[in-house]
């Protein structure tokens, strides 16, 4: 089992959310997060006075999946996210030991 880690533009989420749906990835977790790579922030002018702005705005999102469903989640999380422009985001693939759904007691593949 692997945990995909997203993070992109929030303005992708839907499209994100849509394209893991048709091929079958039926749950995930969405959390709001900020922060910066070569984009390095912007300038923004408030009231006339200009500020930096370090931590941009970006959705992650986390999809535990089976071995087999990995290239085709990470497919589908390049093609909704994906705008050509610096800033579109990154994915990570770690390895999940164990996975226990709590109501039910199911373990590993069982409890995604």
């Amino acid at each position: 089992m692997k945990l995909i880690t997203a993070i992109v533009k929030p303005f992708k989420l839907d499209e994100v959310r849509e394209a893991l749906s048709e091929i079958g990835i039926n749950g995930l977790t969405v959390t709001e997060v900020k922060g910066f790579g070569r984009q390095k922030g912007h300038t923004e002018l408030y009231r006339g006075a200009e500020y930096v702005v370090d931590f941009l705005p970006k959705v992650r999102i986390d999809v535990a999946v089976t071995q087999e469903q990995v290239d085709a989640c990470i497919e589908a999380i390049i093609a909704a996210a994906h705008t050509g422009k610096i800033g579109d985001g990154k994915i990570f693939v770690t390895t999940i030991d164990k996975t226990i759904r709590i109501r039910t007691g199911e373990i590993n593949e069982n409890a995604l």
